[in-house]
């Protein structure tokens, strides 16, 4: 009896230590991160009228498919350059975002409407380059638009996109918008609240973050090119004295 009654209390004891020490490793374990990065800031420039050859460029890289989604229709290379040179930069708002060898890679047209009866609309359009697909870029440009669209008036924002560019619509539908399809087209209108301090401040510091952004670019590819150009020519100087050599 006494062996048992032994055997039992050092069960229970042993049970205890167990239940002690997984609880100081639970105490001691970091708790899971369950946090999320926030995303990155991305430099998105206003572009005026000296971007309008990388414009067309960019543009006219798009696919047959990319221009059909783009314009509604397989835009050829003229009518790609006309849209470009037609493009007014004193009316409307083009946004685009650079690489380091500054091509752009995703360009948005916020154009104003004419009609006098309704010239606080502006529709929304964007591109954006098939090697940069994936990282958000569409929706950065909209979400851009729509605070430059706010901060300049306007109060309603809409898109005019194909049925099947899911993408697009997909952009419109996460900000807000209302889509109504009418068979092979559908129709975004997004209602844009008015301008604040903070949008404005915003806007304000995230085109200063793009302008800087662009002439560090700007000057990076132009020593490059410059390093490169120096190099060839110490190539050729040393060509020259190799074949002069006796």
């Amino acid at each position: 009896m006494t062996e048992t009654q032994d055997l039992t209390e050092s069960t229970e004891s042993t049970e205890s230590s167990k239940d002690q020490l997984l609880g100081l490793q639970a105490l001691a374990a970091p708790a899971p991160d369950t946090t999320k990065p926030g995303p990155s800031l991305v430099p998105i420039r206003s572009l005026g009228a000296n971007h309008r050859d990388r414009i067309a460029q960019h543009l006219l890289a798009l696919s047959e498919h990319d221009r059909y989604l783009r314009f509604g229709y397989v835009a050829n290379d003229e009518q790609i350059q006309r849209y470009a040179d037609k493009l007014d930069f004193g009316r409307d708002e083009v946004f685009g975002i650079y690489n380091r060898k500054l091509e752009l890679l995703a360009v948005a047209h916020l154009a104003y409407s004419t009609d006098a009866q309704c010239d606080a609309c502006a529709e929304f359009g964007v591109s954006v380059a098939e090697s940069a697909r994936g990282r958000g870029y569409g929706g950065r440009l909209f979400d851009r638009a729509a605070m430059h669209a706010r901060n300049d008036g306007v109060s309603l924002m809409f898109i005019h996109a194909l049925t099947e560019n899911t993408a697009m619509l997909k952009i419109a539908r996460k900000a807000g918008a209302t889509v109504e399809r009418d068979g092979a087209e559908s129709e975004a209108y997004l209602r844009l609240p008015p301008a604040t301090l903070d949008t404005r401040l915003t806007e304000l510091v995230e085109e200063q973050f793009a302008l800087t952004d662009y002439r560090i670019k700007n000057q990076a590819k132009h020593f490059w090119g410059f390093l490169a150009g120096l190099q060839a020519l110490r190539r050729d100087v040393y060509k020259a004295e190799r074949d002069n050599a006796p």
